[in-house]
């Protein structure tokens, strides 16, 4: 069965206009203009003859070299991490204390359910409110059956009433609540929450809507994305973020006493307008999601156009949802169904995993070195704890985010850098290493999968991006 959404029709122009891959002039001009905002010395991007674009060294790197720091345009927390942790929805840094995020993650863990996380944080007046890490041990006893800790004990922990030894040596920022009160994200500072308020936040918060047949869609979608596929919802923050550049450069043309060169008094507003706010995400590779999903192992091949057609509805679903929640008439082109498909495709495609290690791991891992004496004196407080919280002691934040600038990294099986979190980095941010020296003039490459996998398993995982890996590696174990 055909699915036909009527934005498609009664835009294709301008569809086609915001599709359309930018030039490599364009592609330069905004990438110097992005690195020399964020100070990132060193790289630049330029045009690369097979894979459109790469980033560059521009000076030597050694071993273990920072090669950039990328600040995510959108990201997300992964529904199942929430449990886990309690993160700002900004920066992805661990807040509230470290008390706080043991009783809370043990009192959820009683529940059983992630949609109830967003219920128990504790505010700052005390109300109710690819490369991963390495992964150091604690030598303490953790038992896979954990053991059950009673309620009372664990709520005077999440609610900081009771304070466990040295926790201060781990202070974590204090809980802001989101500006519209939705209770369903946090943040780190005024400054995160007013800046993820502006960016996202205020079209998709569930706590502000002054129509209430908006909210109920709202709610509806991320209900929908929950039970589906989370990817939705930063495809959702996508679009928000679109929506709200164009509006600031609408109210900056107003400003400019230009409204006539705006709005044309039929409701359409100037589309130049708009394919300017949408410029960041436009440079981003993209194929339609549906149409580069990696087909699961089991779905046979026979049946591969109608799981791709399933995909498809799937995601149609999720924008109408969207669509009754957040459209706006003046950005209507961006509820296509075939731009949402090229926007989770562009995820899918160039997406990095979002990983932040926890304090409560550190906190854990310093009781664990004290001195014998001191050590056994703090144990008796913090094993039953430990027992409690059993091997996930040291959960991550995890999400996934896009990231401009790693995004332009193009694949090698022999990568010249990693994404790798160092102990100073602490919140959101792509840290980009260098795995080994690199020349000013090199491509700096990543990998995109496990590259100590064989030949042919690893161009059977690249397939999947759209390529097949023609690094030194490749082309000498091919041989």
């Amino acid at each position: 069965m055909e699915i036909i959404c009527p934005i498609d029709v009664q835009f294709a122009d301008q569809i086609s206009q915001l599709l359309e891959p930018p030039s490599p002039l364009q592609v330069q001009e905004y990438f110097n203009e992005l690195i020399t905002s964020k100070q990132c010395q060193g790289i630049q991007v330029k045009p690369t003859n097979e894979y459109g674009k790469g980033v560059y060294a521009d000076k030597n790197f050694e071993e273990g070299d920072l090669v950039l720091k990328d600040q995510m345009l959108v990201g997300m927390q992964h529904i199942s991490n929430k449990i886990s942790c309690l993160v700002c929805d900004c920066c992805f840094c661990f807040i509230g204390s470290i008390e706080l995020q043991i009783g809370r993650k043990l009192y959820l863990q009683g529940l059983g359910t992630p949609n109830d996380c967003h219920d128990h944080a504790v505010s700052s007046d005390g109300s109710d409110t690819e490369d991963h890490l390495e992964v150091q041990k604690c030598s303490s006893t953790c038992s896979k059956n954990k053991i059950q800790l009673p309620i009372e004990t664990v709520e005077s922990l999440m609610h900081e009433k009771l304070m466990l030894p040295y926790s201060e040596t781990f202070p974590l920022p204090s809980v802001i609540n989101c500006p519209g009160g939705c209770n369903e994200v946090y943040y780190c500072s005024e400054s995160c929450a007013q800046t993820d308020w502006a960016k996202c936040h205020s079209l998709l918060c569930t706590g502000e809507q002054p129509n209430s047949s908006s909210k109920k869609a709202l709610s509806k979608f991320i209900e929908h994305a929950n039970e589906t596929n989370d990817i939705f919802l930063l495809a959702a923050k996508a679009i928000s973020f679109t929506i709200l550049e164009y509006r600031k450069l609408k109210a900056v043309c107003n400003k400019g006493k230009q409204k006539n060169q705006i709005y044309d008094g039929s409701g359409n507003n100037n589309f130049d307008l708009l394919l300017k706010a949408w410029k960041p995400l436009s440079m981003g590779y993209k194929k339609r999601w549906w149409d580069c999903i990696s087909l699961p192992d089991d779905v046979d091949t026979s049946e591969e156009a109608a799981f791709r057609l399933q995909i498809k509805q799937l995601a149609f679903e999720s924008l109408e949802l969207l669509k009754a929640a957040i459209f706006d008439e003046e950005c209507a082109p961006l509820f296509s169904l075939d731009l949402y498909g090229h926007i989770i495709g562009m995820f899918e495609l160039n997406n990095l995993d979002l990983v932040v290690a926890s304090p409560v791991e550190d906190y854990f891992l310093y009781i664990d070195d004290l001195p014998e004496a001191e050590k056994t004196e703090v144990d008796k407080i913090t094993q039953r704890f430990l027992d409690a919280l059993g091997e996930d002691y040291s959960d991550y934040c995890e999400g996934t985010a896009f990231y401009p600038l790693q995004s332009c990294m193009n694949h090698s099986c022999c990568p010249s850098a990693k994404a790798f979190k160092r102990d100073e980095d602490k919140d959101g941010q792509a840290t980009i290493i260098a795995c080994r020296p690199i020349k000013e003039g090199e491509e700096v490459t990543i990998s995109y999968i496990d590259e100590d996998l064989e030949l042919e398993e690893r161009q059977a995982m690249l397939a999947d991006y759209g390529f097949r890996c023609k690094c030194p590696r490749c082309i000498e174990e091919d041989a």
